[in-house]
């Protein structure tokens, strides 16, 4: 079968504009699947193959009839993206889904959304959405779905104002599908994953350059929330041969759920030492809340020292309570890994405005976290406290030169 584009969409509502996606695709050379994943059956406009609702339903397990009269309306919706994602999965596996198009109200882009995030990264995922323009974190999650706002309803089929947005996410599929994946150079050199901040910036982009020195090239992943769950997905799915940790700030969401670098996915500073690659662990960010606008800031917390970063972001002072608390997870994450790990603690602070000068720095908040983690930390887990700031060159280089030194007897360890 000719690879396609599935296109989703409740066709109960949502079949005009389906049918548009379907015309602009064959006019740029590209074949269609239309998924229903609404809960009321419709007629197909190509039985042949299109996928009816009834399919996607049993593709979970689960009767449409059922869902539609006797399942809450949200786990019946639920049931209907295990289904559509399960068809998505296997035609992807099949080598026939070339992309994923998707338009929708709030029920239809959580159904869609939900049934692409498993799908791998590089797969074409776009959504015409109604809810596009607010905060869509929790449907985009940690994948690379591409949103766009529908502007007006959707609803009666394609108009002026909606048909040019349903084009342009026709033809941006159409684009992602044409131009493919680009293949891995020859002769790649080794792969390690980071994470950074703009406050750890300075130590990220030096410890990349002394990595790089030594033919190791470095993924950044900003430390917020998604990237950081994206790169621990990828760490799980074998990407990299080490990690270099140095902003793990997304842990601390953990302690204060409120911080929005929550982690999407639950278990931060798991995957590496699950897949026992050598890591070298560091509290950037750790040690302050990240919310949004200034209002956002938990009652709580409202007493504590504030960095304005932005007019959305706000950083909030953790104390020593909760730093003492990070510092028992910090240290149960570690000894979880079954691979070589080095935790190295930056005395002086962990962050450009935790570290002397800054508006958040306190080194008493620091000390609770210090002394929890050396307490708790199994032997075998390396550690190391510099009489340095996170940004200090040699703070930098100290990480890399440790992740190098485990990567070396890696390689050593195989070749005898």
């Amino acid at each position: 079968m000719e690879p396609f584009v599935a296109v989703l969409a409740t066709l109960d509502t949502k079949e005009g504009e389906a049918q548009y996606l379907r015309d602009v695709l064959a006019e740029l050379g590209h074949p269609t699947r239309i998924v229903d994943v609404g809960l009321r059956a419709t007629e197909l406009a190509d039985p042949e193959r299109d996928v009816p609702a009834d399919v996607v339903a049993h593709a979970a397990g689960a009767s449409l009839a059922d869902l539609r009269e006797h399942t809450r309306r949200d786990r019946a919706m639920a049931e209907m993206a295990a289904g559509a994602g399960l068809l998505l999965r296997v035609w992807h596996g099949a080598g026939q889904l070339s992309g994923v198009l998707a338009v929708g109200g709030n029920q239809g882009t959580e159904v869609a959304a939900a049934a692409m995030r498993p799908l791998p990264y590089g797969v074409p995922k776009v959504i015409v959405s109604t809810v596009a323009s607010g905060n869509v974190r929790g449907y985009v999650g940690d994948s690379d779905v591409t949103m766009m706002f529908s502007v007006a309803d959707l609803l009666g089929g394609p108009n002026a104002v909606t048909a040019p947005v349903l084009r342009g996410a026709a033809a941006a599929v159409a684009g992602m599908v044409a131009a493919g994946r680009p293949a891995p150079p020859p002769g790649a050199r080794p792969l390690v994953a980071a994470t950074a901040f703009g406050n750890t910036h300075a130590a990220v982009t030096a410890a990349i350059d002394r990595l790089r020195a030594d033919g190791v090239e470095t993924v950044a992943f900003h430390a917020s929330g998604a990237c950081g769950s994206a790169m621990e997905r990828l760490v799980a799915e074998g990407a990299f041969a080490g990690v270099l940790d140095l902003t793990t700030h997304e842990l601390l969401g953990e302690i204060e759920p409120a911080d929005i670098y929550t982690p999407v996915r639950p278990g931060r500073l798991t995957a590496a030492g699950e897949r026992g690659i050598p890591q070298v662990l560091a509290p950037g960010g750790c040690e302050y809340f990240c919310f949004g606008a200034e209002e956002t800031i938990p009652p709580h917390l409202r007493d504590r020292p504030v960095h304005h970063h932005n007019s959305h972001n706000t950083n909030v002072r953790a104390g020593a309570a909760e730093l003492d608390r990070l510092g028992a997870l910090f240290a149960l994450r570690a000894n979880a890994a079954t691979g070589p790990t080095t935790v190295l603690v930056p005395l002086l602070g962990w962050s450009q405005i935790g570290s002397p000068g800054g508006i958040l720095h306190d080194p008493e908040a620091n000390a609770a976290f210090v002394a929890r983690l050396r307490g708790d930390l199994a032997p075998h887990v390396e550690y190391r406290e510099l009489d340095l700031s996170i940004n200090d060159p040699r703070f930098a280089v100290a990480a890399a030169e440790a992740l190098l030194r485990h990567l070396s007897a890696r390689v050593s360890a195989a070749v005898t």
